[in-house]
Parts: structure tokens; C-alpha cells; sequence
């Protein structure tokens, strides 16, 4: 588990960059899209507090996987509503992947340079793995994250359906998996290839 320990001070802005930038790519990929819902009601921000879930915000802090507040947003704005929650939905963990990469350039070239201290080593390294965590976990075909809007998309009409209809019962599965670290066999293969492929662009970059 990952609960209280000495390492809290550091996690914390590393969960508030995750998910707050997880979120603020919702918002602005659904407002460039021709939706203005995000910004009408306060999400089109990088302010943490207009994105924070606090049950979300707890499993993401005791056990690495968890979610922010959605973003609302309205389909009918699109000119293609299907094309168009899709890339909404895919928004939020292509920009966590982005922003671990960041870290993990920033981190490189402070340690190059001997600039880099043990408390932001720390927190770097806690931005990096947190937000690979995040965009791993938020593409989990399960409501209501955002990897089951990918997938319904993808369904044909029938089976869309169908897999809606697990929705109320999704978010038990989800704390299942959580609690019983059934979803660490989903995760782990992926945030290991995600971190692979990171550390390969940094090595070639630095």
C-alpha cells in the first residue's frame, strides 16, 4: 500500500501536478474541439481545486491509483461526437505521459549539471511515476474512466450498449481489483513499457 510515511511531502505535489494536468487536457482538448462547457464551468484552469475528487484524490495517495473530478463536457458540441469524446478521453493520459517525460528530462539534466537535490530528486521521481500511474490506470475500459469512452466508441451499437450497462456496478469492480491488487497484473506490464520507451527518448535526447 502507499500510505503516511516520511516521503508524504513530496507525493503531494506530485499527485497535484498529475492529476490537475490529467484534467486541464479534458478540458482543453474538449474546449479546442468546439465544446465550451469546460471553461464555463471553472475546468479550464491548472488550479488543483477545481479538479480535485477527494475520494479519488485518497485511493490515489493509499494505493497509486485513483481519479480526479471529470470534466463535463457536451458531445453535441462536436461536429463528430463520437471523434470527438474519444480524443477528449485520450487527452488526459497522453498528457500525464508527456509530463513524466518532462520529469524525467528535467531530473537528467540536473543531475548533469549537479544541480539536483535530494528533495526535488524526490519529487521528480514521484511526478514521473505518478503520472505514467495515471495514464495507465485512467485507460482501463471500466466507467468512468476514461479508457471505457475509448472502447464504447470503438463497439459496435449492440455491444456499446451493453457494456454501458455495467456503469452503476463499475466503480465496486474497480475498488476490487484495488483492494485485492488484481489490477497491479494490468498495470504493471504497461507502466513498465511506458517507462521503457521514456527513459529511451531521454537517453537519446541527453
Amino acid at each position: 500500500m502507499f500510505g503516511f510515511d516520511e516521503n508524504m511531502i513530496f507525493r503531494i505535489p506530485a499527485l497535484l501536478i498529475a492529476l490537475t494536468i490529467h484534467e486541464y487536457a479534458h478540458a482543453r482538448i474538449a474546449v479546442w474541439l468546439g465544446d465550451d462547457t469546460p471553461r464555463i464551468l471553472g475546468r479550464l484552469t491548472l488550479n488543483p481545486l477545481a479538479h480535485l475528487d477527494p475520494f479519488g484524490l485518497i485511493m490515489l495517495w493509499l494505493f497509486k491509483f485513483g481519479w480526479a473530478k471529470p470534466v463535463p463536457i457536451n458531445p453535441n458540441n462536436f461536429k463528430d461526437w463520437k471523434k470527438g469524446t474519444t480524443l477528449v478521453a485520450l487527452a488526459g493520459p497522453i498528457a500525464n505521459v508527456i509530463v513524466a517525460l518532462i520529469a524525467a528530462l528535467v531530473y537528467g539534466i540536473l543531475a548533469k549539471m549537479h544541480l539536483l537535490s535530494s528533495g526535488v530528486a524526490i519529487v521528480l521521481q514521484f511526478t514521473y511515476s505518478y503520472n505514467i500511474i495515471f495514464a495507465v490506470f485512467n485507460l482501463i475500459p471500466l466507467p468512468p474512466l476514461d479508457g471505457s469512452k475509448v472502447l464504447v466508441n470503438l463497439l459496435p451499437g449492440r455491444q456499446a450498449y451493453m457494456f454501458e450497462r455495467i456503469e452503476p456496478y463499475a466503480p465496486f469492480i474497480l475498488l476490487g481489483l484495488v483492494y485485492f491488487n488484481i489490477i497491479n497484473v494490468f498495470i504493471t506490464p504497461f507502466y513498465n513499457g511506458l517507462s521503457f520507451i521514456i527513459n529511451q527518448i531521454v537517453m537519446i535526447i541527453l
